[in-house]
This record gives structure tokens, sequence and C-alpha cells, in this order.
């Protein structure tokens, strides 16, 4: 079997790469004022904006584009014939689940209301809600959807799961409209795309039983942000937000200071967890690609 050779540019200088592949990062290889042509394989570093995007159109040799995150949506322009994107699932399905069903046990037994007494010194008691005896509707079948169901397992609440394919068990989408005024809680893990946008918009929202809870740890854009300011404006539901539209959240936007809403500043993968689940992926794709293998998580644009 030839030998294979790739320049892998990431994030992590003690990144461990094959036998005869070549690592860069920023350390010894900036990528402002390097020829950048010599990178077959780039991972954009986690949580970064278009400044880590841009570049790569100077990687004329680039094969692989190897996304830490989970969504994707953001590379396609990106992608051009003879490259290869792949995406990091799996990843952070351990820290956005976790964050997730931390949203749904703050919100229930109203955190938010105790820390905003507690910054003003008030004992102020009063019974709230619990997530047991609640059903939960998960948006999205995948990876993290699966590690969410088995987070929430232990606790006695009834899960029903939808998606667009019916996979792994859950329900057709075309069952969501009708079963989302029997939902308590509603988490949001889906891709975005054509399909999704604005998913949640003023007539789906409207079909939330009162003193639902709504969960968006997927992207903003699946969520009518118009609609959403307007009917947590009526006082009947809450939410709960890791990702917004537009992100970053402008401080003069009236999301802010809508009643009954905790936002999140897109930290759902974010976690000490990430860095060594995203390391170990990225020395698994790496050496499946020495080994003569096709790397994991392609997606198709």
């Amino acid at each position: 079997m030839a030998m294979v050779h790739h320049v892998v540019w990431s994030q992590w200088p003690d990144l461990m790469v094959p036998e005869g592949f070549t690592r860069l990062s920023p350390e010894n290889f900036p990528l402002e004022s390097s020829d950048l042509s010599h990178i077959t394989f780039y991972i954009p570093p986690y949580m970064t904006g278009n400044e880590y995007l841009g570049p790569i159109k100077k990687m004329t040799n680039l094969q692989f584009l190897q996304t830490p995150n989970a969504g994707y949506d953001n590379m396609i322009p990106y992608v051009r014939p003879g490259i290869t994107l792949c995406n990091a699932k799996g990843v952070h399905n351990a820290s956005t689940a976790e964050l997730a069903v931390g949203m749904a046990i703050a919100m229930k037994r109203g955190f938010p209301d105790f820390i905003r007494a507690q910054e003003k010194g008030r004992w102020s008691h009063e019974r709230m809600g619990s997530l047991n005896d609640s059903t939960i509707g998960i948006i999205g079948a995948g990876s993290i959807a699966q590690t969410m169901i088995s987070y929430l397992t232990p606790y006695d609440v009834d899960i029903k799961v939808f998606s667009r394919s019916g996979s792994n068990g859950s329900l057709t989408m075309d069952k969501l409209d009708e079963l989302l005024p029997t939902l308590d809680i509603v988490i949001l893990i889906l891709p975005l795309n054509a399909e999704s946008k604005h998913l949640f918009n003023a007539k789906r929202l409207a079909l939330l039983k009162d003193r639902a809870i709504l969960i968006n740890v997927a992207r903003g854009g699946v969520v009518d942000t118009d609609a959403l300011v307007a009917e947590l404006n009526t006082g009947r539901i809450s939410a709960a937000l890791d990702v917004t539209d537009p992100e970053p959240l402008p401080a003069s936007h009236p999301l802010w200071s809508a009643p009954n809403v905790l936002i999140t500043p897109h930290v759902g993968g974010d976690s000490e967890a990430f860095e060594k689940r995203g390391m170990r992926f990225m020395e698994q794709q790496l050496q499946r690609l020495a080994d003569g293998l096709a790397p994991l998580n392609v997606i198709e644009v």
C-alpha cells in the first residue's frame, strides 16, 4: 500500500498525527503569514468565525475540510471540487445533551427567577414545576438526541422524538403539529437547512401549550426570532436558548428583555469535555486516512 501523506493544520500543537504526516498549528504555521498551499487537511479552530474560513480559499491543495462542530452549514460555501467535508458528529453529544437537560431542569424549577431574587437579596419561596411527570418532545433524532434520551431516562418523563426520516424509532415530522399541544418541553436539536429554517414560526409556536418550555440547542434559524419574542411577551410560554438568530445577539435586541427566557451564548458543545473528545476524534480521522480507510462523517454537499 502506497504511503499516505497529509499536511494537517489544527488548533492543537500536540495533536497526534500518523507517521509520515506533517502537523501544523498556529504556533509554527500562522495562517495569516504562511503559504497555505501546503495544507491538505484543515481543521478550523472550534467556535471561531469567518477569520478561519476565509483562508480556505488559499489552500489550493486542500483535500479534507474537517469541521470540529456537529453543524456544518457555514462550511458549505467553502467546499469546492476535490474537497471532502466532514463534521464532528458525536464529539459534542455529552456537552450539548448535558446543557439541554440542565436548561430543562433550570426552567422547570425556576432557577432564573431565584437567581434574580438572590441578586436583590429577596427570599422568594414559590412552588415551581418539576422535570418529573413532563412530556418532552425532542425534535431531531441524531446522536446528540440519543444522548439526551439516555440522560433523561432516569427521570419520570414521557419522551417523544420527531425526525424527518423516522429514524431510531422516532415519529415523523407530519405528527408534530398534532402532538405539540401535548408537550410540556420541546427540545430542538436538528440541522439548519431549507426545510428546518423557521420550523418554529408563529403558527407552530402558537400550538405550544400554556407554560410549555422551548429549548433550542440546534441553530438559531430553526426558530423565527420575531415570532418567538411576540409569543414570549404574552407570558404564555418560556424559552431557553443556546443559539439565536441573529448570533451573536445584539445588546439592543428585544429578545434579551423578553420575559421567561434564559439565554446562553452558544456554549452547548463548548465545555471542558470538548477538548479531549475533539482531539481524540481528529486523531481517529487521521489514522483512518493513514490506514487507507474513508474518513467518518462525510457530508454530501
